[in-house]
């Protein structure tokens, strides 16, 4: 291959990257998607909240964690993604740059996914706990061990990635 088309097709490799911007505008709807259903849940539990009981407080509220989490591991993904793969992000002077993304990278950003996925699950699992009456054990029992998958999961990440990065 000649060295001229040899860097056409590197060119347009290397631009092939911005494919991926599409995918991160569609993360944005998503997160606006999930502020949505969080007011919603919001001003049910404020509607309700001289009826229902203490539990049903507590789930609304754990429910709210949750979209929480969830938003913020969707924050993660855009902002990291996108600055990872995609473009850098021109912020090095803006006053609210999140400190996290100084020191990202794809496996960084992995590892702080898996604890993302850890913690949501664990909001679920402890929504299950609260409402076990509800559930049958076999339902709770998957719970569980999809938990502890994603913990061990995590955990495992986490440990490959210290590895790689050891100074030797």
């Amino acid at each position: 291959m000649s060295s001229k088309a040899e860097s056409i097709f590197e060119k347009i490799i290397f631009a092939s990257r911005w494919i991926q911007a599409p995918l991160y505008i569609g993360l944005i709807v998503g997160g606006v998607l999930y502020a949505y259903k969080f007011l919603v849940e919001l001003i049910h539990l404020c509607a309700t909240i001289d009826v229902i009981t203490e539990s049903a407080l507590m789930l609304g509220v754990l429910t709210l964690v949750d979209i929480t989490m969830v938003a913020n591991l969707l924050v993660m993904v855009i902002i990291g993604g996108y600055s990872t793969f995609v473009s850098r992000l021109n912020i090095e002077k803006h006053e609210d740059k999140p400190e996290w993304l100084q020191k990202v990278d794809a496996g960084t950003l992995k590892v702080k996914l898996a604890g993302s996925l850890v913690g949501v699950s664990g909001i679920h699992l402890l929504q299950i706990f609260i409402n076990i009456k509800n559930h049958d054990t076999e339902h709770v029992m998957w719970q569980v061990i999809i938990h502890v998958v994603f913990l061990l999961s995590s955990i495992m990440l986490a440990f490959t990635e210290k590895i790689l990065h050891q100074k030797h």
